[in-house]
């Protein structure tokens, strides 16, 4: 189902014929098993044929958010050493075209010389002023209409590499991270399967992205594997208005609805327009994914969408764990709003101290897993020494999730959010240290820092610290400047909703930011800034609150 109504439909045959013949148009190219293939695409079909066709014959793909900047794109392609893309002309999002193809191109000139072999092209808009590379560049229907429609699947161990998806570090560049093709098949097959309390005769909606892992295990393999009729959505939610998603829902008639807290707090601001004239009675099971949900707006959902009826499945998981760990079952936990509730079957979370010491019963904590699952990831794509630092080195012999969580006296968890320096604004994980570095290579920036503070619709928002270089002047001209640079460098995700000038920021004596300081200040929580006797200069911190309170009229 596509922004202007239009609609395709696929039966399983029809999907089966497209993933062989595009299969078989990777094979003409001389794409083979272990071969990364880079996806950047909007949500039509042709990214999911993409992505099962690079299973098919034992490529690797690498999806990347068709959000993301060249700059961005062309940093992931170099990092897997991918030599082709799967691209569309354009894609369509809240009514505007997004330069799909114009900004692989541009991705390619960042890049070194050959890199890229092939770029494969969906005509999905039709715009004949599209960019055309010779020998590089080819139809994607011209590849694949004249191909069989049988293709002899690669034979593959449960440990070779499905796929790479690139997630945020708190440090350093995005972490290639590395999922094989057992392990994570069985367990998106039987999460999706149990949690969605799935049936036969079910119709299924996933509004997630296949650039980020929900898309991958709750669009793509979990529903497949299980045989789901399922929609998919190009677009956003509240386009052409906010009653587009229930609308969607009573057109197809969807008895399972999958989406961010994001979504539920953007329609809520609207109140009952977000349903109008819209009945929502197939519906049957609410889910949430990608941040906290608070109360408020788990129970708006569950009223206006739920009909206050069906049980809602907050879960918590993340890109790493391949699936989810945390999360009510449906008709068999009692729900809790805002709580994911019990972790799945055979999941063992556990709370830790920031010494490593384990909190037993009632408490709050590093939440961390004691032991394996099948979805685990199995390393960072060509750096498996940053997978164990950044994963088992904090809390030794533990996989550190890098959230804090408080567990009530019923055993139910209570995601409370990131403990590292790793943003979470609207579901979509971003290291503060990716925000900083681009910010100083603008040639007017001499320092800055990046925290997240509590935003009513995002859930998290992104504040900017920023020092200007001698001479240079702080106005609105620039803060329009600074968004349009990281727009650039990183992507619309990545832009601020709040910068704030200083002529210093908060360190230590040996010169290292306090972080902890900036995120209260943001916060406007002035009183609880803890101990800043350690700072090289606390005045800083007086002048930094009283900008902050001009800024915000606090």
């Amino acid at each position: 189902d596509q922004e202007g109504d239009d609609v395709r439909s696929y039966n399983y045959r029809e999907l089966h014929d497209a993933v062989c013949q595009l299969a078989n148009g990777l094979k003409s190219l001389g794409i083979k098993k272990g071969d990364v293939v880079t996806i950047y695409m909007p949500m039509i079909p042709e990214a999911t044929i993409s992505m099962l066709a690079c299973a098919r014959i034992g490529a690797i793909h690498s999806v990347v958010f068709a959000g993301f900047s060249p700059e961005a794109l062309a940093g992931r392609i170099e990092d897997c050493h991918s030599k082709t893309i799967i691209t569309a002309d354009e894609g369509l999002r809240g009514g505007k075209a997004v330069p799909l193809k114009a900004n692989v191109d541009a991705a390619i000139e960042i890049c070194p010389p050959e890199t890229i072999d092939n770029v494969i092209v969906v005509k999905h808009t039709n715009n004949s002023d599209v960019n055309w590379v010779d020998d590089r560049d080819c139809c994607y229907h011209s590849l694949t209409n004249d191909q069989a429609k049988e293709c002899q699947p690669e034979e593959m161990s449960a440990e070779d590499p499905l796929f790479i998806l690139y997630t945020s570090g708190s440090t350093g560049k995005p972490k290639g991270v590395l999922h094989t093709t057992g392990g994570y098949l069985v367990y998106a097959s039987l999460t999706h399967q149990t949690v969605f309390n799935y049936r036969d005769d079910d119709i299924y909606w996933c509004m997630a992205d296949v650039g980020w892992i929900t898309g991958h295990s709750y669009v793509v393999y979990g529903p497949l594997s299980n045989g789901v009729t399922m929609v998919l959505y190009e677009g956003v939610p509240s386009y052409p208005d906010t009653a587009r998603m229930a609308r969607i829902i009573d057109k197809h008639q969807i008895n399972t609805v999958y989406t961010s807290p994001t979504a539920i707090r953007s329609l809520m601001a609207h109140g009952d327009a977000a349903v109008e004239n819209c009945k929502l009675d197939s519906v049957k099971l609410l889910g949430t994914v990608g941040e906290p949900i608070n109360p408020e707006a788990w129970r708006w959902f569950y009223d206006k969408f739920g009909s206050s009826r069906c049980p809602i499945v907050d879960t918590w998981w993340q890109t790493e764990t391949g699936g989810i760990l945390i999360t009510p079952l449906p008709g068999a936990t009692d729900l809790k709003p805002g709580s994911a509730t019990r972790p799945f079957f055979g999941v063992q979370p556990a709370l830790l101290d920031n010494d490593g010491n384990e909190i037993h019963g009632e408490g709050s904590g590093n939440l961390v897993i004691k032991d394996s699952w099948p979805g685990q990831m199995r390393s960072i794509y060509g750096d498996h020494q940053r997978f164990i630092d950044t994963y088992f080195s904090t809390f030794e012999g533990y996989y550190f999730s890098s959230d804090g969580a408080q567990r009530d006296d019923d055993g139910y968890y209570w995601i409370t959010g990131r403990v590292d320096d790793v943003l979470n604004v609207s579901g979509h994980r971003m290291g503060t240290a990716e925000i900083e570095s681009a910010l100083v290579a603008h040639p007017a920036v001499a320092e800055s820092a990046v925290v997240g503070f509590p935003h009513e619709i995002k859930g998290e928002g992104i504040y900017i610290y920023v020092t200007l270089n001698s001479g240079q002047q702080s106005s609105d001209e620039m803060i329009s400047e600074m968004k349009q640079w990281l727009r650039k460098e990183i992507g619309p995700i990545a832009t601020p909703d709040v910068i704030q000038w200083t002529l210093d920021l908060p360190k230590t004596r040996s010169g290292k930011i306090m972080r902890r300081i900036l995120r209260k200040i943001a916060a406007s929580e002035y009183d609880s800034l803890g101990d800043i006797s350690t700072l090289a200069d606390p005045n800083v911190v007086k002048q930094l609150i009283a900008d902050h309170q001009t800024l915000t009229g606090a």
